[in-house]
């Protein structure tokens, strides 16, 4: 009678067990994206990637054994909600915040992760982003001080170059790019002749244009978000300009290249990820993004997942859902996409939050973003 009673209470115990192993709380992500306003593209190619990578976690078991739930705000594209909704994903109980995806609003919003001690990863480039000493701020794509040099080694090597010109946005994201690019010049002996500011959401690129026409650079570099971009190719196109025009990730996006049409072909950009890189992985990623929302993502797109799986991995290592223990564990952190194929490429993460991985130089041909060259981690020559 005995041993029944102890093997009933064991089922007993097991029957009991099962709802609780259920009911395990979820592990709370939160997205704060620009689904509104001047970041929208960039915003939702970032979130749909989030999406489809928790979409494929939650189907494979989740993490540790917990699904994610992903709750996305809109941030509207300004600093100050993004930063609102930044104190109510710490409020909520977030284990990691995907996003804002725009420089001037993570630089804003970071200051309430930090103070609650949550992981953030970014889409931002700015590289003032990681030198604020933010121990939880970590990148989906490169600093501009990583990328710069290698578009300004470009411009040298390929190009030929001595002198360039710059058309710029005026916000966080385009001033800092502006700088680091003006730094990475110098080594090379390339001169500015034009150096040529415009406004976020600027629609009339006609004087923009004219002024870099007029200095008859031997190239142009253009660094604005992906709206203005298009317009200052179309106008550039418009008004006759035939030097090489070159660009950082955003030039050659895939949405620059519908929106600016045949004025895209020609040109020339350095990107961290692209969709049509020659990688099965990442083809692999292009096609199943494309068959959920309909589109063909872009480098933010490949931000937002790659950046979730990093998420997965390294909790996974780590072993337990701990902010702080994650945080610790991401600085100095390789990891491999053989041993985690959602990464998709080889990334390490340095003391300030900052990736390393392989990059792509890449040219808009008839309608399509084209790899030219693939360039090895800046690790691979240290």
């Amino acid at each position: 009678m005995r041993s029944i009673a102890r093997i009933s209470a064991f089922f007993l115990s097991l029957a009991l067990a099962q709802p609780l192993l259920a009911q395990s709380p979820p592990v709370k992500i939160f997205g704060l994206v620009e689904l509104s306003g001047t970041g929208a593209t960039s915003g939702t190619n970032f979130n749909d990637g989030v999406k489809l990578a928790v979409k494929e976690i939650n189907a494979a078991g989740g993490i540790l054994g917990r699904k994610i739930e992903y709750i996305a705000s809109d941030t509207q594209s300004q600093p100050q909600v993004a930063k609102a909704l930044a104190v109510q994903a710490v409020d909520d109980g977030a284990y990691v915040v995907m996003g804002p995806v725009f420089s001037g609003s993570i630089l804003v919003s970071m200051a309430e992760t930090k103070r609650a001690g949550i992981p953030n990863f970014t889409g931002g480039e700015a590289a003032a982003i990681t030198q604020q000493g933010n121990p939880y701020i970590f990148r989906t794509s490169f600093t501009q001080t990583t990328a710069m040099p290698k578009v300004t080694s470009y411009l040298k090597d390929t190009l030929k170059a001595k002198t360039v010109a710059i058309i710029y946005t005026n916000n966080d994201f385009g001033k800092g790019g502006r700088d680091v690019f003006m730094k990475a010049l110098d080594p090379q002996g390339i001169k500015v002749v034009a150096d040529i500011s415009t406004d976020p959401g600027q629609v009339d690129f006609s004087g923009a244009a004219l002024k870099a026409k007029q200095a008859n650079a031997d190239a142009l570099f253009v660094y604005t978000n992906e709206e203005e971009a298009a317009r200052a190719l179309r106008e550039l196109r418009k008004q006759g300009y035939d030097k090489p025009i070159i660009g950082e990730t955003v030039l050659t996006s895939q949405k620059v290249i519908e929106l600016a049409g045949d004025a895209a072909n020609g040109a020339v950009a350095h990107v961290g990820l692209t969709a049509d890189a020659p990688d099965p992985g990442i083809r692999a990623f292009a096609a199943k993004f494309q068959k959920e929302y309909n589109y063909k993502p872009d480098h933010n797109g490949l931000k937002g997942y790659t950046g979730m799986y990093v998420v997965k991995a390294v909790t996974e290592k780590v072993g337990k859902l701990d902010p702080k223990a994650f945080a610790d564990a991401m600085h100095g952190i390789k990891l491999s996409a053989k041993d985690y194929p959602g990464i998709l490429m080889d990334v390490s993460f340095d003391k300030n939050g900052d990736l390393d991985r392989e990059s792509f130089m890449t040219k808009a041909v008839n309608g399509k973003q084209e790899v030219i060259a693939t360039l090895p981690p800046l690790s691979a020559g240290k």
